[in-house]
């Protein structure tokens, strides 16, 4: 790729990444507080189905990765165990926006590298450098500030976010686990072809066992909103959208790069959310959520130096 076209292709791909991944999260808040569709289940449910058939498409049909073929059924228990874990944080996660705001969701969200250090010392006793581990106290302080600031406090809502922040976390370490031999390695793109299917196996008999009402009411808001199939679309694909973004964009930058404009990105997404939902917000709780961004870029600094 010449430098004037990667000039042009790489803020593209930023742009994309950003707009589908903010765009996905303010349109499952939309849907799942304002517009009334209150089944997270079935939701996400709708993104794994779409990312299941845009991910074959993409493999399959228009070669953006290589296909990397499942050779055990070793390999296959794992990747069902990853999608397992992968499912409930993205329910986790789905079930929190109907009760908190993005802001204090994403404040919340940020925790994550706290969660993986947890997670990969007491599962694999890998130990980072102690200025490492100090970067992430104020990860979990800044939450803690923010909690006490947020004026849209939910616990049922915090404890779903939390505990959707460590399924995320754990689902990384698992992964680093499980397809760890060089025969079983799947890049992101195949790991979702073969996670996706699993995913809505298991979502289909939850979703109709957990939220019995939602094929009535989803015809019933249909033939009533015409555009509820269109936004459901829209938001099923943006899903697919955001983890092929981030695959490409992981793919195309650095490390760092990459790190800065996580961290970017959920600034972003707490601007955006606050200016269109209106949301109330606290001098405690922005400094809160400023704290925890800072303990991020502290901790992915340490990290990278301190390898």
């Amino acid at each position: 790729m010449s430098s004037k076209k990667e000039m042009l292709f790489i803020p593209s791909l930023v742009i994309l990444w950003y707009s589908s991944n903010i765009g996905v999260l303010l349109l499952n808040k939309f849907l799942l507080s304002s517009y009334g569709f209150r089944f997270p289940i079935f939701l996400t449910m709708c993104h794994m189905s779409a990312c299941a058939i845009l991910s074959y498409m993409s493999i399959v049909f228009l070669k953006i990765v290589p296909l990397q073929v499942v050779k055990s059924r070793s390999q296959l228990f794992k990747i069902a165990t990853l999608s397992i874990v992968f499912c409930g944080s993205v329910v986790g996660g789905n079930i929190s926006l109907r009760f908190l705001p993005v802001s204090f969701n994403q404040a919340v969200g940020a925790t994550t590298p706290f969660f993986t250090a947890l997670f990969a010392y007491l599962i694999t006793f890998k130990r980072e450098a102690w200025v490492t581990y100090a970067a992430l106290v104020p990860v979990v302080a800044g939450v803690v500030i923010a909690s006490g600031g947020e004026p849209s406090f939910h616990l049922y809502g915090f404890i779903m976010c939390i505990s959707a922040t460590a399924a995320r976390a754990f689902k990384s370490v698992l992964q680093g686990i499980l397809l760890s031999s060089e025969g079983e390695k799947l890049n992101s793109m195949n790991l979702m072809l073969y996670m996706s299917p699993i995913a809505v196996l298991a979502l289909l008999p939850a979703a109709l066992i957990m939220e019995p009402s939602v094929l009535d009411f989803i015809f019933t808001l249909g033939s009533k909103h015409r555009y509820m199939w269109l936004l459901l679309f829209i938001n099923s694909t943006m899903a697919y959208s955001a983890n092929l973004s981030n695959f490409l964009v992981t793919k195309h930058t650095s490390a760092l790069t990459l790190q800065v404009l996580g961290n970017a990105k959920g600034a972003v997404a707490v601007v955006i959310s606050i200016l269109l939902f209106q949301n109330p917000v606290t001098f405690i709780g922005i400094g809160g959520y400023s704290m925890t961004v800072l303990g991020v870029v502290a901790y992915g600094e340490a990290k990278r130096r301190f390898k």
